[in-house]
């Protein structure tokens, strides 16, 4: 325990830390008043301003979740990736193209230039789990064009799902890396939303 803090402002760095690991976002304030029985969320505003003061934490103005830890600042440059809702790794679905934070990541861990436009999924279903792509991880995009071989996010006919991305005779499809799952042939349009660069191992 630091030594000035207060036991509830540890157990908010430490709830804090916690769902950074597992998850890879900071809790909203909404969650840690519900997570900790606050009246509101000012109160929770409260405890993250005190951690703050401290020194423990900090936070990025006018963005979502950008709380971040001081010891994060010595790796590099920290970046806010934002997290766009989920992606498939089954059959294809519907995407959920709803921003649900973001998070912040140094850009030197990725090998990424600065200018690289990323963006974040959380995937469900088990088709990758060959490539080691898990239910719950959360992979990392880049919008660029993709290569054979390479693991994407695809629009394949108004459906959105991660594949590998292959080319066989001049014909680009999808494909598991689970033996149970089909290739996925387009009917009619296949289209690469980004090229997965990294993915963050949800914590047990």
């Amino acid at each position: 325990m630091q030594d000035d803090l207060t036991l509830r402002q540890q157990e908010i760095l430490d709830y804090l830390r916690k769902s950074q690991r597992k998850t890879g976002i900071m809790p909203s304030t909404r969650e840690i008043q519900h997570y900790f029985g606050f009246a509101s969320q000012t109160a929770a505003m409260s405890h993250l301003r005190a951690l703050e003061r401290k020194g423990v934490i900090q936070r990025l103005p006018g963005k979502a979740r950008a709380v971040i830890f001081p010891e994060e600042l010595d790796r590099g440059e920290i970046i806010d990736i934002p997290v766009l809702g989920n992606i498939a790794a089954g059959m294809a679905q519907l995407s959920e193209q709803d921003r649900q934070g973001c998070i912040s990541i140094d850009i030197a861990s990725l090998g990424l230039p600065r200018h690289a436009k990323t963006f974040a999924l959380k995937v469900r279903g088990e088709s990758m789990i060959d490539a080691h792509i898990c239910d719950g991880d959360t992979v990392i995009l880049e919008f660029r064009e993709p290569r054979k071989g390479d693991i994407v996010a695809a629009l394949i006919d108004g459906e959105t799902t991660l594949k590998r991305y292959v080319v066989e005779k001049g014909r680009p499809f999808l494909r598991a890396e689970n033996p149970h799952f089909p290739d996925l042939v387009p009917a009619q349009e296949l289209v690469i939303q980004g090229v997965m660069i990294a993915l963050l191992r949800q914590s047990i």
